[in-house]
């Protein structure tokens, strides 16, 4: 057939158009491989222990032994639907993953939740909670994601800050012959400029240099807590600039949404994790930074299931008083599911969370939603898979080919978080090789090359 275009005269055109593709890919990689936590738990630095994590478990089973014994109570007091096993599937696996790993995020705090203090000793609890984590390194008792969160990097508070970090990171390879948590990072709060992101990264690289360290291995992680973070004083998008000052370095970023409606003048009895404020933010976060492979972190319920009455001494408390206190938790509870229900159907997948009560809520919230999607999503990834990612129709739904790589995500989060079993994720036509690869376009071209009938 005849044709007008040779590959000189589309030279360069095409040499523009691939320094622009590979440009774009590098910025914009897609969604991270590594697996997220569901939440994470800040916690003030004077009382970690290396243990905290299975204390905090403790405290949670507790929690879910007194106000929901079983699986009927709790899906009377979360509202979760009680057809078949769902509430049963649902209890199990919450029971299990709190005796099993009930934290999978903690975070070390020298900020809100430690407060101002005499230096001396902020500097003595900088180096016993480095102790301690080094303590729980060598016992195995760290949750799988940890690290700290400094005091932000403005002039007044700058020097306690870089000096909290580097005693802690000092201190801590000291005791731990010089080894890292995985998936360490350093959280820098209330960011409002690049340079404060680039001195952050500047400090961790001295820090991996003077210890020897593998470079990059320190990452920090961004708080989102005031309107300028998000756009700079000439009205563009912040958060793409504050990412960059990172260097590369930048994991993940989070919100503080009291903080951040505080600035905004919303009255204190006004602000909730529904306030229309804050879905703008998040869909602000969202759009700045899709596609960059950033994790993404929402906020917090800021009431706490805390019961009114408390035992006193030997006396029990009256039957009355038992009642109000399982009423009152159940109500914070409510409240609490349908925030991180919220944030789940708006691609949100990780929160805060402030106390050990909250997490029988975290996971049966997280747990429920997986769960309820998983028979669609394994009907529509089969029919997807068996047509070689030609666009299919399962009952009402439409898939095309930007739909595989959402429906493998589905699943790959959902088994992360211990929503999913493997035989469930498996079931969806999914080999486990498959599956570590996270890619779907991966998968088809595998696929695809495959002899016929292999």
């Amino acid at each position: 057939m005849k044709t007008t275009l040779t590959p000189t005269s589309l030279l360069g055109a095409r040499e523009a158009l691939r320094r622009a593709n590979t440009d774009f890919a590098r910025v914009y990689p897609g969604e991270s491989p590594r697996r997220q936590p569901v939440h994470v738990v800040y916690g003030g630095a004077h009382l970690f222990r290396a243990e905290s994590a299975r204390k905090l478990g403790n405290l949670a089973l507790a929690a879910l032994r007194d106000y929901a014994p079983d699986a009927a109570e709790l899906a009377h007091g979360l509202g979760l639907p009680q057809r078949g096993r769902f509430a049963q599937r649902v209890y199990e696996r919450v029971l299990d993953k709190l005796t099993r790993e009930p934290v999978e995020d903690y975070r070390i705090d020298f900020e809100d939740g430690y407060g101002h203090r005499p230096d001396a000793e902020e500097d003595a609890h900088a180096v016993a909670a480095a102790k301690e984590m080094a303590r729980g390194l060598a016992l195995g008792t760290l949750p799988p994601f940890v690290g700290i969160r400094v005091k932000s990097f403005t002039e007044e508070l700058f020097e306690r800050a870089s000096r909290t970090l580097d005693l802690f990171v000092t201190t801590l390879l000291e005791h731990s012959e010089g080894r890292l948590p995985p998936s360490f990072v350093v959280t820098l709060p209330k960011v409002t400029l690049p340079e404060q992101v680039a001195a952050l990264a500047r400090i961790l690289e001295v820090l991996e240099s003077a210890h020897g360290l593998t470079r990059g291995v320190l990452e920090l992680e961004l708080m989102v807590e005031t309107p300028q973070a998000l756009f700079d004083r000439e009205g563009r998008l912040h958060l793409p600039a504050l990412v960059a000052a990172g260097a590369g370095r930048c994991a993940s970023v989070h919100l503080g949404l009291y903080d951040y409606t505080a600035a905004l003048s919303v009255s204190a009895h006004a602000q909730s994790m529904l306030h229309p404020a804050c879905d703008f933010l998040r869909d602000l976060v969202q759009v700045s930074l899709a596609g960059t492979g950033i994790l993404l972190s929402d906020g917090a319920t800021n009431v706490m299931p805390v019961p009114p009455h408390r035992k006193q001494g030997d006396t029990p408390l009256l039957p009355t008083q038992l009642r109000e206190n399982s009423e009152a938790v159940q109500r914070v509870w409510q409240q609490t599911y349908r925030h991180i229900r919220h944030s789940l159907e708006r691609g949100w997948y990780q929160g805060w969370d402030l106390h050990p009560a909250q997490f029988p809520v975290r996971y049966a919230a997280v747990y429920a939603f997986f769960l309820e999607g998983l028979d669609a999503a394994t009907r529509r990834l089969k029919a997807f898979m068996e047509k070689a990612a030609q666009a299919t129709l399962v009952g009402d739904v439409f898939d095309d080919a930007a739909t595989g790589q959402g429906l493998l995500n589905f699943f790959l989060r959902g088994l992360g978080c211990g929503a999913l079993q493997q035989d469930e994720v498996l079931a969806a036509g999914l080999t486990l090789e498959e599956l570590r690869g996270r890619s779907f376009r991966a998968i088809l071209e595998s696929r695809r090359a495959r002899p016929s009938g292999a």
